[in-house]
């Protein structure tokens, strides 16, 4: 079964035309995604789910990797409005 992974941030939405305009080039999520999406996550022993056919995919583990790293520099458990939302939403896209 594949993993559940994010819409492309280029995918076009309503306003603005997608996700990537709502992230500051220089935001430090963007420092986040590049440095998870640099390791070898099985060779540090992340494992992918193994489920059942049914039910939901589960997420990439360097999508929530990347989401546990920004909520932990963020100091935050649930991201807090809208526009960290966001952020947490382009940082999950791939």
């Amino acid at each position: 079964m594949r993993h559940l992974e994010g819409t492309p941030r280029s995918q076009a939405l309503l306003l603005p035309p997608s996700v990537e305009d709502y992230v500051p080039e220089d935001h430090p999520v963007r420092v986040i995604d590049a440095f998870v999406d640099s390791l070898n996550l099985s060779e540090m022993g992340f494992r992918k789910a193994q489920t059942a056919h049914t039910g939901r995919r589960p997420y990439h583990p360097g999508d929530l990797l990347k989401l546990y790293i920004y909520a932990y520099l963020n100091q935050t458990r649930v991201p807090d409005g809208w526009k960290k939302n966001v952020i947490a939403t382009w940082k999950c896209s791939g």
